[in-house]
């Protein structure tokens, strides 16, 4: 496939603000498959609604969950400082902790501390754990094998980190081919003062690939042959893909085994990143682009080919760090959505729906709320879902549910050249009236409101608030009414692609 060019105490704010909305457009991401089209549910996204439960509290700042094979139906739950704790459904949130590496562990600043942990499929035989934290003395950040049945910790692979606190990464997962991932954020501080996300020369800034099945002397691990860089003078061999900021949280989807990255932003846009299976060698933009759009300052190469995200969404949403989801793939809610991936972001606790819309792009809606405060999504054996939240530090149980949305918002763009008016029919398809409201939604990059009628329209970023005028304050139910806007455009006339009114998310037409 072609690749193109394109120019475009909060904890685990261990991300720190990013961006989301452009389509799927960009080579490199997974293009719609007839298989998967077939089985993608029918359920329009906004007409989701996904809430949670708690189950557990008094966890000490958790930072990331993962469930083992093994038949037990437990969950292994990190705490910031080195403890591991375990969940059971039947038995709740026990109180001693299955492992406790705190006197390796730095947990000084915001961000560092036990961030990641990954089961092997042979965990059930093994007991072993993989373990991702900050080391002492000096903040190192560190990839370990912990031997359960022998509270042993063996150190595998470790990145020097002493200058800045924040953007470690952490996120460990199997793949579907048995190997380790691992995700580093660009050594921390702003705008990647080393330039390390786009070197290769170092593992900052870069989700890792090794076999840690077998060791490969002087190493504790084996270098995949096939790694995109083995060979290659100067680089490290066990880099996947490079050009990351702060990789908080990746996941694979357990169907058709593509790659899923929620990459923190810098300040203008939070963003997500859908790669095929075996797409190693990418160079995911950071610095040289923020989400969409070129970084001023930023470390770029000419001629250099990146991969675009297939999500970017802006901080004035009220987010500031994106937490990587899921592909759902459980049984409970299959029929509502299956095949669908979810995410949040820390701060705004927005519960975020994405699907392939079979035309190479994807459906985008925001379809609920988190607790305050998420760090981490993990899935179960059977593929159910669970959160935790940072402060104050607790379980929760997610489900969805099918909630028919109450507004519908039709689409009419006119283009030309640089410019182009976008007319909007909002229609309450509720059994309410409406009186007084506010629509909010997003522009596609580059466009920028020039003026409006019918509504009083402010443009944050890409995000739009529309309030209603005067005469059209009042919506009756089955009734409509109209606003519109002109834009100046850099190429992108696409219309917004999701609309919020009065907090809920409506159906979009045409």
């Amino acid at each position: 496939m072609s690749r193109r060019r394109w120019a475009g105490p909060l904890l685990l704010a261990l991300l720190l603000t990013a961006p989301l909305s452009l389509p799927a457009t960009a080579a490199d991401a997974v293009p719609s498959r007839t298989g998967a089209a077939e089985a993608t549910p029918l359920v329009p996204l906004p007409s989701l609604s996904a809430t949670t439960t708690q189950v557990a509290s008094g966890l000490k700042r958790p930072t990331a969950l993962v469930a083992p094979d093994d038949g037990t139906g437990r969950l292994f739950i990190t705490e910031k400082s080195g403890t591991v704790r375990v969940y059971q459904p039947d038995t709740g949130l026990a109180s001693t902790p299955v492992v406790d590496i705190r006197s390796s562990v730095d947990e000084s600043g915001n961000e560092r501390g036990l961030l990641g942990i990954a089961v092997p499929p042979d965990f059930a035989t093994s007991q072993d754990l993989y373990l991702a934290y900050t080391a002492l003395p000096a903040g190192s950040v560190t990839l370990a094998r912990y031997r359960l049945d022998e509270s042993r910790l063996e150190v595998l692979l470790s990145q020097e980190h002493a200058e800045y606190s924040n953007h470690n990464g952490g996120q460990l997962a199997f793949g579907p081919d048995g190997k380790l991932y691992w995700s580093i954020g660009d050594g921390g501080g702003s705008a990647d003062p080393f330039r390390s996300a786009q070197r290769l020369d170092t593992l900052l800034g870069k989700i890792m690939r090794i076999d840690v099945s077998r060791s490969c002397a002087p190493l504790a691990y084996c270098v995949p042959g096939d790694n995109p860089f083995v060979g290659t003078p100067g680089a490290r061999e066990e880099i996947w893909l490079y050009g990351l900021r702060n990789p908080w949280r990746f996941s694979f989807d357990r169907a058709d085994g593509s790659m899923w990255i929620g990459d923190v932003g810098q300040g203008r846009w939070e963003e997500i990143n859908h790669l095929e299976p075996g797409r190693g060698g990418l160079n995911l933009g950071w610095s040289c682009y923020e989400g969409p759009e070129k970084f001023d300052g930023g470390d770029c190469v000419p001629g250099e080919a990146y991969t675009a995200p297939v999500f970017t969404y802006s901080p004035y949403t009220g987010g500031c760090s994106v937490i990587g989801g899921h592909v759902y793939r459980g049984q409970k809610y299959a029929d509502l959505v299956g095949g669908t991936y979810i995410a949040t972001d820390y701060c705004s606790s927005t519960v975020w729906a994405l699907r392939a819309d079979g035309e190479g792009g994807y459906e985008q809606a925001e379809i609920g709320e988190m607790p305050t405060q998420v760090t981490s999504v993990g899935a179960t054996a059977d593929g159910e879902f669970y959160v935790v939240n940072d402060l104050p530090g607790g379980l929760h149980r997610v489900s969805f549910a099918r909630e028919e949305p109450t507004c519908r918002v039709d689409r009419e763009v006119r283009a030309w050249g640089t410019g182009a008016t976008v007319d909007l029919t909002v229609t309450n398809t509720g059994s309410t009236p409406v009186d007084g409201w506010t629509l909010e939604f997003p522009l596609a990059p580059g466009q920028t409101v020039v003026s409006d009628w019918n509504t009083d329209l402010t443009q944050l970023g890409n995000t739009i608030e529309a309030v209603n005028a005067a005469h059209n304050a009042t919506i009756a139910p089955g009734a409509s009414i109209t606003l519109g806007y002109l834009v100046d455009h850099t190429g992108d006339v696409s219309s917004p692609p999701r609309f919020m009114l009065d907090g809920d998310a409506c159906a979009v037409g045409d």
